[in-house]
């Protein structure tokens, strides 16, 4: 396939379309104050990303409820005073050409343990001092990520995406490995999804019906069993209450861990699902032109850029110009990522991922 089907816009359902069929992925950063209010260089790195060609720039996950904190810096969504930063925001990113999405989280049990002194869950894990939600708790979780999705739309963003995904704590909910629940919230698929739902009806019922929906899901590991994840994204497809659905799959390339379902690509599983007026994109280890060609080619209809993103701002601005395009060779020159506007502290986190960062980080 040529690039042009690259740089064909793509209406949505709700709202105004993506130029072109690049989606930033929500990428943690650890850029943001420590009240959750955004700060300026986490600004800078997301405008830049509008301004480098990317039809929807989303956020890092921003937290719902206190602790639901799954990292130092992140962005917040579950108070008022949060919302100014998050203008300012979708001003920014609407003045470049881009469609603004808050992605919207709760770490769960993940919550990291410096922060959060006892995280939530579905259910206990007594060994390591996690509490499991009351059925008050669970409604008071839906009404929080509905009122964060409130917030965003005040903000001026065009959306929100829900997270749904990586063992955090809707994705625990999905689990039967980690939500053991007798109540309406536990048990079969269907109760365990039933909190990702309502919060879905929740938000689309708030606010304005030009107000964007996405949904992101991972379906493998932390407990999550891939046939389940999918009869999950059917259905919020058939619904149609979402404007897209966001695939995470760590290699878009890649076949489904379990034995029995090798032989054929993971993405497979879900790109052969009807979707309607639903949107399908899958996020994994695209880092060049043909990689994101290829995306479209196995049936998406756009693709979710991660780590190319963090290495070029404007990742779909060179594939445009060069459709033989490929990612900086790894690892990268401290100096190369504090040019892309990551700051010193982003740069610190990207050490964490084996074989990404060269060098000392700079002062």
């Amino acid at each position: 396939m040529s690039s042009d089907r690259l740089f064909e816009p793509l209406p949505l359902a709700r709202g105004p379309a993506m130029k072109n069929r690049f989606m930033l992925a929500p990428l943690t950063n650890r850029q943001s104050h420590a009240d959750g209010t955004l700060s300026d260089v986490e600004r800078n790195w997301l405008e830049m990303r509008a301004a480098g060609g990317f039809a929807l720039t989303m956020t890092a996950a921003a937290h719902v409820q206190p602790v639901g904190q799954g990292f130092t810096g992140q962005l917040g969504a579950f108070d008022d005073a949060h919302i100014d930063g998050l203008a300012s925001l979708a001003t920014r990113i609407r003045a470049k050409g881009s469609l603004s999405s808050l992605q919207l989280h709760h770490a769960g049990s993940r919550a990291e343990p410096a922060l959060i002194e006892a995280p939530v869950a579905p259910s206990d894990v007594a060994d390591r001092n996690i509490r499991g939600l009351s059925e008050h708790e669970v409604e008071a979780l839906r009404d929080d990520f509905i009122e964060a999705a409130r917030r965003a739309e005040r903000a001026g963003f065009d959306g929100v995406e829900i997270h749904g995904a990586h063992g955090y704590i809707l994705a625990e909910f999905l689990s039967a490995a980690t939500n053991m629940r007798t109540d309406r919230y536990g048990g079969s698929l269907e109760n365990r999804a039933r909190l990702l739902f309502e919060i879905i009806d929740g938000i689309r019922a708030a606010t304005r019906p030009a107000f964007q929906i996405g949904l992101r899901l991972s379906p493998e590991r932390f407990g999550l069993i891939l046939e389940e994840i999918r009869d999950v994204a059917a259905e919020a497809m058939r619904q149609g209450k979402i404007d897209f659905l966001d695939m995470s799959l760590w290699d878009v390339k890649k076949e489904p861990e379990d034995e029995k379902r090798k032989g054929r690509s993971l993405l497979s599983f879900f790109t052969e699902l009807p979707r309607g007026d639903v949107r399908l994109g899958a996020a994994g280890k695209v880092m060049n032109a043909d990689d994101a060609r290829a995306v479209l080619d196995a049936g998406c209809d756009f693709v979710v850029i991660g780590r190319a993103a963090i290495l070029r701002h404007d990742f779909p601005e060179r594939v445009r110009h060069d459709p033989a395009y490929r990612s900086p060779a790894l690892p990268i020159e401290v100096q190369h990522l504090l040019d892309e506007g990551l700051s010193s502290e982003f740069v610190h986190y990207m050490r964490r991922w084996p074989g990404f960062v060269a060098g000392g980080l700079a002062e």
